[in-house]
């Protein structure tokens, strides 16, 4: 599954939009590996795998509308693509800052709607979020520069909700740079 998920982001143009560290694709594909590396569930792979699909607050660009979120169900899974959607429509500023909290309010940026996510979904955004930002700042030093310090403070608040895996590679990736980014 994870094969032809590659192959329906490279048939919507990510091989072909630049990224930090590369291609959007190659992002994608690294962000799978962070993932898998850490021990995440096949479902939480495809969602790192297609989390740039509708676009995200840090990344506008879209490989598909979200009038057309069937396709991208058909080849991930509901799940999966549920996954790829709450990331996409996180207003970050909004909600960051109170995502581990057991009350937290997720804000979807698409619908202005607000809800009170499941403590599952909460921990996969917050690996799926640490994934995304680990990979651009080991792939791009002018991210690590820019952003090191502001990333290490957000994933250290989420640390409640990430692996041990996933925290350990924050803590290497961030903790010499003291970079944050934003993607």
């Amino acid at each position: 599954m994870e094969e032809e998920a590659a192959g329906f982001m490279r048939t919507l143009g990510a091989g072909e939009i630049a990224h930090p560290g590369g291609t959007l694709l190659n992002h994608l594909l690294r962000v799978r590996a962070l993932l898998a590396a850490w021990g995440a569930r096949p479902e939480l792979r495809l969602a790192g795998l297609c989390h740039a699909a509708y676009g995200t607050d840090g990344f506008p660009t879209a490989l598909l509308p979200l009038g057309r979120r069937a396709e991208l169900t058909a080849v991930i899974g509901a799940g999966a693509e549920q996954l790829v959607y709450d990331y996409a429509s996180c207003d970050r500023e909004a909600t960051y800052a109170g995502l581990a909290d057991d009350d937290a309010v997720f804000h979807d940026r698409f619908t202005g709607r607000t809800f009170v996510p499941s403590p599952s979904l909460r921990r996969d955004f917050a690996e799926l979020t640490a994934a995304n930002e680990i990979d651009l700042v080991l792939t791009n030093p002018d991210v690590a520069d820019r952003w090191g310090p502001g990333l290490l403070r957000l994933l250290t608040r989420f640390r409640p909700l990430l692996s041990d895996s996933a925290w350990k590679e924050c803590l290497t990736a961030c903790g010499s740079t003291g970079s944050t980014t934003s993607s």
